[in-house]
């Protein structure tokens, strides 16, 4: 049975390597700030980006050498938060292949796994698409 992709206003799709850019918190913010707005979005991570919600990644990030008694939150951390926050307007999916393939299993538990060929009808079920990285 074919699952159906709801509706969204807005998907963000995250392509490769976060880390290398503001990529990530420009994504972030601009999916928080759709989210409090009223919009529904939906984020897509592929390539190396499916990392930021491994779950091995824990709450917090390594401590910071310059101000060691501060704690920041991990990207998982930011994604839980997101995904709590607006739990009836954001659907996080991960490109299944992408995901596995760069040992970022498992993810966060709400995360869906999609296989990359079913991208296109993410892409059909969003009024507005935006790429953020590489393909």
């Amino acid at each position: 049975m074919a699952q159906r992709i709801p509706d969204a206003d807005v998907l963000l799709a995250l392509m490769g390597a976060p880390h290398t850019s503001d990529m990530l918190t420009s994504a972030v913010r601009l999916a928080q700030a759709l989210l409090e707005r009223g919009a529904t979005v939906h984020l897509w991570t592929c390539g190396h980006a499916t990392g930021i919600a491994k779950a091995a990644l824990g709450a917090t990030k390594p401590r910071n050498l310059e101000n060691w008694a501060h704690g920041y939150p991990s990207t998982l951390a930011l994604a839980e938060r997101l995904l709590d926050a607006f739990p009836e307007q954001l659907t996080w999916y991960s490109c299944r292949f992408c995901t596995e393939e760069r040992g970022s299993v498992p993810l966060a538990d709400r995360i869906k796994l999609r296989p990359p060929f079913k991208f296109a009808e993410h892409v059909a079920a969003a009024r507005t698409t935006l790429f953020l990285g590489v393909i």
